[in-house]
């Protein structure tokens, strides 16, 4: 599921901005893609917000969505629930059109769970800068053992790999709604110590063997960064990660606590969570200087876990097959409400997509990574039929 696109010298640096221009220019339908732009605003994949489509480094498309979630989720937001579990106006009350999709009413969107891919890209930076420990370091022995609750054998074989890659064995719940009050990370979100209430969960599966979907394992990343080299992780990535790519603009939420929100605390801009994409494209190297290590690049985004011939799961990044072809595949991330950035490299393209489909509807179970792709892959298609 790796397939490594060549850096040259034709290669497009966006650090300040993508260059637009037309579709066609770009060997893309345009007709195809405006197609795809009115299903957006007329809503028949319910609350989307964004769709940005770049290739060989320059727009060829983009277009942005107005809803007036205030209005939408009105009734929601003053209602306590697993999406509402806290203070009905902080940042944890999913319904708070103050706060979600957009920070402040700014055009910075929450990115969710797409956070843990970045957050594992910030870990790229500084294992490529040996300023991290080996991935295969214990995970306990960061922490106060005497203070940690449920340890067996198992906790102490789990290591930074098995929390990169969703393999880390706790018996926990996330594969429920995220209104259900038995979901894990929304218990989670409601104590005040993510690190101790996710580190005290007992085990049920030996490390490395089951993958089992846990935002509470980023948010331990979050905390041994800090503890492994000093510096919080979100400063380091506004020095050596979002500047060197020009992102001059973000917000990151952090948990009552005070840590990072290494789970889904992250906003940007469409056209900035692109550049981060971009890089992976692009082998970890960017305008000259290679900030993530190409060897990084090719681990984050091979599969650790399968899914079947079809999917797969690396250091955060979730990998899926589109094709026969071992180049035809998709490197992307995945965030609630319908945060999509997705990587094809064989095509040499990132697409952004951003939603805030919160509850769920027939319309919104349509948006997903796998329409989406084929969506854009469609406009390829289209227009080599075009100029047949």
């Amino acid at each position: 599921l790796f397939s490594l696109i060549s850096s040259n010298a034709q290669d497009k640096w966006p650090t300040q901005a993508c260059t637009k221009t037309s579709p066609e220019k770009l060997n893309l339908n345009a007709d195809s893609l405006a197609a795809l732009d009115r299903d957006f605003a007329a809503g028949k994949y319910g609350n989307v917000d964004g769709m940005l489509i770049i290739r060989h480094g320059q727009i060829a498309y983009e277009a942005s969505y107005s809803h007036n979630y205030a209005q939408l989720y009105k009734q929601e937001a003053m209602e306590k629930s697993g999406l509402n579990a806290t203070d009905p106006t902080g940042p944890y009350n999913y319904f708070s059109a103050w706060w979600h999709p957009f920070y402040h009413g700014s055009k910075l969107h929450t990115l969710q769970s797409v956070s843990k891919t970045i957050t594992s890209m910030i870990i790229g930076v500084a294992v490529t800068r040996k300023e991290f420990p080996d991935l295969d370091t214990p995970v306990l022995s960061f922490f106060d053992t005497t203070a940690v609750k449920n340890i067996d054998a198992r906790k102490r074989r789990m290591t930074i790999r098995h929390l990169l890659t969703m393999t880390a064995g706790f018996d926990w719940h996330e594969n429920l709604p995220y209104s259900d009050p038995n979901n894990s990370c929304s218990n989670m979100e409601a104590s005040f110590d993510w690190v101790k209430f996710t580190i005290d969960h007992p085990m049920s599966d030996e490390p490395g063997k089951e993958f089992n979907y846990n935002s509470g394992a980023t948010e331990l990343l979050a905390y041994i960064f800090r503890v492994a080299t000093g510096s919080d992780i979100e400063e380091y990535a506004v020095k050596h990660l979002f500047e060197p790519l020009g992102i001059n603009n973000h917000f990151w939420k952090r948990s009552p606590y005070g840590l990072v929100d290494s789970e889904g605390g992250v906003y940007l801009e469409k056209s900035d969570l692109a550049k981060l994409f971009y890089l992976f494209l692009k082998n970890g190297k960017w305008d000259g200087q290679q900030l993530i290590s190409a060897d990084w690049v090719k681990q984050s985004v091979s599969p650790y876990i399968k899914f079947g011939p079809n999917r797969g799961y690396g250091y955060k990044w979730w990998l899926g097959s589109y094709g026969n072809k071992p180049a035809e595949v998709t490197w992307g991330g995945n965030g609630f409400g319908g945060q999509f950035p997705i990587v094809i490299p064989e095509y040499d393209m990132v697409v952004v997509f951003n939603a805030w489909n919160v509850l769920p509807s027939a319309e919104s179970r349509n948006f997903n990574p796998n329409f989406l792709t084929q969506k854009v892959l469609n406009a390829v298609v289209d227009y080599q039929q075009k100029k047949k």
